[in-house]
């Protein structure tokens, strides 16, 4: 009971901090300043103030921001935090805009067991403390999310096979909570990414029962030394298949 106790302390935890910086963030916004001005305050804002939560809450456990100096001490550390204080700068410093996100996750020995994605201008945050109820299946075309100002060749041709509906996002974590929220449905990405893009995502994803994986359909891995990875597949499990067997051929294609 000691570690099912811990693992509920970690998730609402996540919640929290996530949710101290999301409304830290509204209440910065609001205040106005340029684009530039909202940029630079909004990630060195987050950043100091979820690590002094963290700190002061979980001082043993190592950090991986993407604000902060990686120290690969981190390596060698059991329980490792990883987070995107605020994930879609771009669309932050845009007001009215709500596509942005503010992510808090928990990997302990490789693998995610908590995390948070705090919506603050939809005044949401999503986590693996209380898991949202899958949705029912949409009876409409695909929904695929894509970047808004990056979409991809795999995208592309998701969309043109699945006969799916391009719907243009900002940040990550925005993505992602779209199709935990039911918005959505597939969220494919092959641009690349950081663990701090999709750790909390896929954490809340996963919990909500949706499938989570490489585009290939291979396991995410977190906490590793290189922190990149190369893509990411959030779905509705009845789509992962479909899914995974067109990104392979796209590769296939693009190899010859």
């Amino acid at each position: 009971m000691e570690g099912a106790h811990s693992s509920e302390v970690d998730a609402q935890a996540a919640v929290e901090i996530a949710e101290i910086a999301g409304a830290m963030l509204v209440e910065l916004r609001a205040r106005g300043g340029s684009a530039e001005q909202l940029k630079a305050a909004g990630d060195s804002s987050s950043h100091e103030l979820i690590m002094t939560e963290l700190q002061r809450r979980f001082p043993a456990d190592a950090v991986l921001s993407e604000e902060g100096a990686d120290d690969l001490v981190r390596l060698g550390c059991s329980r490792v935090w990883i987070v995107d204080p605020l994930d879609g700068t771009r669309e932050f410093s845009e007001p009215p805009r709500v596509d942005w996100a503010v992510h808090v996750a928990l990997v302990v020995d490789g693998e995610l067991t908590a995390g948070a994605v705090a919506l603050p201008a939809r005044g949401l945050t999503l986590g693996t403390a209380t898991p949202s109820p899958r949705r029912a299946t949409h009876d409409g075309p695909p929904r695929l999310v894509v970047s808004r100002t990056r979409p991809t060749a795999h995208a592309a041709f998701l969309a043109e096979r699945m006969h799916a509906e391009l719907v243009p996002m900002g940040s990550a974590g925005a993505k992602a909570m779209a199709v935990v929220l039911g918005e959505a449905d597939v969220y494919a990405h092959s641009g690349g990414q950081y663990e701090w893009d999709s750790a909390a995502p896929v954490a809340v994803a996963a919990a909500a029962g949706l499938h989570v994986s490489r585009l290939d359909g291979s396991p995410l891995r977190y906490n590793q030394a290189n922190p990149w990875l190369p893509d990411l597949l959030i779905c509705r499990p009845d789509l992962a298949a479909e899914v995974i067997a067109l990104c392979r051929e796209v590769e296939s294609t693009a190899g010859k």
